[in-house]
């Protein structure tokens, strides 16, 4: 492990970033320090495509036959005669909100396959996303939106902090 200082930047190398080939970017604030093993940086383009896929499969794959099963099973019901069609509306009200209920039971059950595909990118359940323990709302001491606290503490990160902490 090794660190230069040049002014007021120090630049931390660390074995596996060294095999990686790879070096901290800056941080652009004044004092502020990011470990080089933290930079867990992840495309938005990426994000959009992962996201937009699992719109479109969770519907397709889920959403939509779940849907249109349950109003099947609704209007079959209604047409046997174990359940009443409505005085004034007739079979239609029963038969939408058993589709209503459907889509919305096939998104949902959708959700564990979209937080595999999220989680191939590099973005783990937590603060700030959909299905994160606490919700979007909580978030941890010192943490912003969009950013993820760094698990790895090196020596130099630790020596790093100090000194900005002073």
């Amino acid at each position: 492990m090794s660190s230069e200082a040049t002014g007021e930047t120090v630049t931390v190398r660390t074995e596996g970033a060294a095999a990686a080939g790879t070096t901290p970017a800056p941080d652009k604030t004044k004092g502020s320090f990011k470990c080089p093993l933290s930079d867990h940086h992840v495309h938005s383009e990426d994000v959009g495509k992962v996201w937009k896929e699992c719109q479109e499969e969770s519907f397709w794959y889920r959403a939509l036959p779940i849907s249109l099963g349950s109003m099947a099973v609704t209007g079959g019901l209604i047409y046997n005669g174990v359940w009443k069609p409505s005085p004034r509306f007739g079979p239609f009200p029963k038969v939408i909100v058993a589709g209503i209920l459907g889509y919305a039971i096939g998104k949902v059950s959708y959700m564990g396959t979209c937080r595999g595909k999220f989680q191939e990118l590099g973005i783990k359940a937590g603060p700030g996303v959909p299905w994160g323990a606490g919700g979007p709302s909580f978030r941890p001491w010192g943490s912003r939106p969009g950013h993820r606290p760094c698990g790895h503490v090196c020596e130099e990160c630790k020596k790093r902090k100090l000194q900005l902490q002073q």
